[in-house]
Formats: structure tokens, C-alpha cells, sequence
């Protein structure tokens, strides 16, 4: 089951006006050939779980971080932002009505997916006369293969670059992942799990994995690059506040790949991934393993 509500303005008052649809069943979205969304790319989107609890219960977790941060992403691409209510509201609705699809305790979750699109039609550049806000879900198990306390191995992309400064890599805009597809592709062809970006201005501090924040331990600190050009990981933010509530230190800061190569540990975090520890990262004709493959102890 799917939700569903589309955006236009009013006549009168220039204001967006958001009608929902009842919940239904998933299904395809028919959309005009000159759909901005279809030339221009005005797309975001969330990622989200529902998790169900030893007694049965069924739980969110933080999911208005969620509608804050895809109301700061339509923002920035000039797109007409889901109230916070309705997008809660919509997400618990999803929830309920697959009740049946969330796995049981410990074997997984269920994946949620906000989506806003500009559906509107427009030949010119510029922003769509309407907008679609639809949630749609799915079960899910671990993200990365091998299970989630398996470490994993990161390659550092020296070449392309996910974002740069004044662009939109603190967006979860759809754009920002095609380009990095070919380049993830070739990391998996090699054996690695996935592949940590650098900074685009001077090449040397670590910014992201292609779906997740990284940390680096040293000790009692965690160092995490400064937000700007990445994500706003709601489990990010998250782990600084568990780390600084149980007296770790934390510095949000650049961290400079030759740094990482040094840390006690490291580890990335992202709702796909929960938090996951990484055992080896290659940089040119550099490389570090930090704990071999297998449960990390």
C-alpha cells in the first residue's frame, strides 16, 4: 500500500494546496513527457524504517528529522514542501496498512520511501506548477553482504567527486546519486563494499561513503566531517548526541584521508546501513585494515 497527495497552488493566494488520496494499492504514476521532474530533475527523497519490537510493537525511529530534512531539500531545488503533519501523518498510515510486511524482531525491517517529484508539465526551465508527495515501502534486510556486523571494505574515489561547494550534496536529491553508479560499480567489480569520497577543492578530506556518514574513533572521540556538501544523516546526528551524552568527545571537523588511515576505528552509519564497522580502506597505494572480514567483536 501506497500514499499519495499532489501540490498545486491557489488561484487566489498563490499558496500550495495539498489534497491527499486515500492509501491504495502500489501501483505505476502516469506522468506527461514535459513532467519537469522528467527534464529538469526536481526529485527528493527520504529513506526511513519501521521496526517492530520484542513485544510487537511497531516504531519509527525519529521520522520527523525525516520531514524536516526533506522540507530543507524542497527548499533548496525550489519545490513546494510537505507540511510536517502530512508527512507524518502519511508515514504512519504506510505503516499500518503493512503492518503484515514489517519482519519480526532482529530479522530485518521495513523500508519506508518519501518521495517528492515535479510532476507538473513545463517546457521552459523552471519549477513545476505541481508536485507529487507518495511513500511506498518495502521489507529489508542487511545492506551490505555478509550481514550488518560484518566489516566492510571501502575504496577512495581520488578521480570523481559526489558534491562540491554551493551544490546540493546536503540535499537527498536524486541527482546526486546516478553519477556516482559507475564508479560504485567498479569498486564491487574489485572486491570492495563501496566507495569514500573526497572533497572536491583540494582532494584530501574524506566527505562520505555513496549511501552513508563515516566516522573515525580515536580513543574516547569521534571525528565526523563538518556538514555543507554532505548528507544530514538523521543516524549521524544520532550517534553525536548517544556519543557526547556518554562523554565521548566529538568534533565535527575536516578529516583528511590520511588521518582516517590512522584511527583506532572507523565506522559509517545511514538508515540502509544502520552502523556499519569498516575493516579495510585502499587510498592509491595506500591501504589500512582495521578488523579482518567477520563479526566484529
Amino acid at each position: 500500500q501506497m500514499f499519495l497527495a499532489t501540490a498545486t497552488r491557489d488561484p487566489a493566494t498563490q499558496e500550495w494546496v495539498w489534497e491527499e488520496e486515500p492509501v491504495q494499492p502500489y501501483r505505476t504514476l502516469t506522468l506527461d513527457p514535459s513532467a519537469q521532474v522528467l527534464n529538469y530533475g526536481q526529485s527528493i527523497f527520504e529513506g526511513m524504517k519501521a521496526h517492530r519490537t520484542a513485544e510487537g510493537r511497531l516504531v519509527l525511529f525519529r521520522p520527523g528529522e525525516n520531514a524536516a530534512r526533506m522540507a530543507n531539500g524542497a527548499s533548496r531545488m525550489s519545490m513546494a514542501p510537505p507540511p510536517k503533519d502530512l508527512f507524518l501523518r502519511g508515514v504512519e498510515e504506510v505503516v499500518r496498512a503493512n503492518a503484515q510486511f514489517v519482519p519480526p524482531n532482529g530479522k530485518g525491517s521495513l523500508y519506508l520511501r518519501p518521495l517528492l517529484l515535479g510532476t507538473g508539465a513545463i517546457l521552459g526551465l523552471g519549477p513545476a506548477p505541481s508536485y507529487t508527495f507518495l511513500i511506498y515501502c518495502s521489507p529489508v534486510g542487511g545492506y551490505f553482504k555478509g550481514g550488518q556486523l560484518t566489516p566492510i571494505r571501502l575504496k577512495v574515489e581520488e578521480t570523481f567527486h559526489r558534491a562540491a561547494p554551493g551544490g546540493t550534496g546536503n540535499t537527498k536529491c536524486a541527482g546526486n546519486y546516478s553519477p556516482v553508479l559507475s564508479v560504485q560499480l567498479q569498486a564491487k567489480e574489485q572486491g570492495f563494499s563501496d566507495v569514500l569520497y573526497l572533497d572536491a577543492v583540494e582532494n584530501k578530506y574524506v566527505e562520505e561513503v555513496s549511501s552513508c556518514n563515516i566516522f573515525a574513533v580515536f580513543g574516547k572521540k569521534l571525528v565526523t566531517p563538518q556538514l555543507g556538501t554532505i548528507l544530514p544523516g538523521v543516524t549521524r546526528k544520532s550517534i553525536i548526541d548517544l556519543a557526547r551524552s556518554k562523554g565521548f568527545e566529538v568534533e565535527e571537523r575536516p578529516l583528511s584521508i590520511d588521518e582516517v588511515l590512522t584511527a583506532d576505528e572507523v565506522f559509517t552509519c545511514g538508515t540502509a546501513v544502520v552502523v556499519s564497522p569498516v575493516g579495510f580502506i585502499e587510498h592509491g597505494g595506500k591501504s589500512r585494515t582495521f578488523c579482518e572480514d567477520g563479526p566484529d567483536g
